[in-house]
């Protein structure tokens, strides 16, 4: 049960997430940063620990990974994560799929990392290029078409549920985008190929296959609210308060009841004296965290741009003292956050592919 009574024992600064005085600020929370909560100001840092078996964090670059869909046109994306309402895979696709997708078992939600391309749809093309978020919902029938020479990378969101934007609140119908700049594709009927088109069914680990003697892409026109999109994150309006970081959830972009996802873009930074600009150190009881490096740096430190990470639910993260001690030292040197993260909540546990699971875990 939530509340508006807080209580304070011992030393505590006197305003949540500033003024720490040598302290190290840790949140303990329910519910992603929205249910109760605890700051816990340490004397130590709480990520300063070894870890051992499964519950642990997780790290790999993307250009480490090799799905099969890097090599083989008629290959899939990898799995890295999963559980009961979603799944979290990596393409690297370089040629043209032989043929066209259709995900049964939930939407898709693309994160282009690198690469430029068409998504050949039903409703219409959808060009795509770095930053654009391009959302496939379930039963979406598509083609994904690369540029010749185009190297990409395609961090994948599968959900179970339908994903959906978040309610506007008090900020209005802007926040935390103008639905205006979405890209919403026209019709075009499509001819080529044959004789026979396949269309791959998806339902999780399951695939199948249709086969049509007409290209799928044959629609003359649409109407409705159900339809696929892109949206590129610089027209993402990042929200910001000159005296304190403010927590994640301002920085949501799509969501479900279990699945939340969030931009963490360039903006001005805090520019109050004593007020901390990282991400406090937590430890969210409720939900586990998957993160895609985009680019950019914080505080002139460069992001390792195509770093996916997983911060099990229940388990210290944040970056480390020493980023924050060179924060401080550096306040009057910088007043910008240009990081480019791309970063997932999940309600239920996770589990690790082979692909990614440390060593001993």
């Amino acid at each position: 049960m939530e509340s508006f009574v807080q209580f304070r024992r011992g030393t505590t600064p006197p305003h949540v997430h500033r003024d720490l005085d040598g302290l190290k600020d840790d949140e303990l929370g329910r519910m992603g940063f929205t249910g109760r909560q605890a700051q816990l100001y340490r004397r130590n840092d709480p990520t300063a620990y070894r870890a051992e078996g499964p519950i642990q964090m997780t790290a790999a670059m993307a250009g480490d990974l090799r799905p099969t869909d890097l090599e083989d046109p008629r290959g899939n994306p990898l799995p890295l994560f999963h559980n009961d309402d979603v799944r979290f895979l990596l393409s690297r696709r370089a040629e043209a799929m032989p043929f066209f997708a259709r995900n049964i078992g939930g939407d898709e939600l693309f994160f282009v990392h690198a690469g430029t391309g068409v998504f050949q749809t039903e409703f219409g093309p959808i060009p795509y290029e770095p930053g654009d978020w391009v959302l496939l919902p379930k039963a979406v029938t598509y083609r994904q078409l690369p540029d010749e020479g185009s190297e990409g990378v395609f961090f994948i969101i599968e959900t179970v549920d339908e994903l959906r934007t978040p309610p506007a609140g008090i900020l209005g119908r802007h926040f935390p985008f103008d639905s205006s700049t979405v890209f919403v594709p026209e019709p075009e009927v499509l001819t080529d190929g044959g004789p026979e088109w396949e269309i791959r069914l998806t339902r999780r680990e399951e695939q199948g296959s249709l086969f049509y003697p007409h290209n799928p892409c044959d629609v003359e026109g649409w109407k409705g609210d159900y339809f696929p999109f892109k949206y590129n994150i610089r027209d993402y309006n990042a929200v910001l308060s000159p005296g304190v970081h403010l927590p994640p959830t301002v920085h949501m972009f799509l969501q479900n009841e279990n699945v939340v996802v969030l931009n963490f873009l360039p903006r001005p930074a805090e520019m109050r004296p004593g007020a901390e600009r990282l991400p406090w150190y937590h430890r969210n009881a409720d939900y586990d965290e998957v993160a895609l490096f985009h680019g950019g740096d914080l505080l002139g430190i460069p992001m390792p741009a195509g770093l996916i990470t997983h911060s099990p639910q229940g388990v210290h993260h944040g970056p480390p003292e020493p980023a924050r001690e060179r924060s401080r030292r550096k306040f009057d040197q910088y007043d910008e956050l240009n990081w480019s993260v791309m970063s997932i909540d999940v309600r239920k546990p996770l589990k690790v592919a082979p692909a990614l699971r440390p060593e001993g875990a």
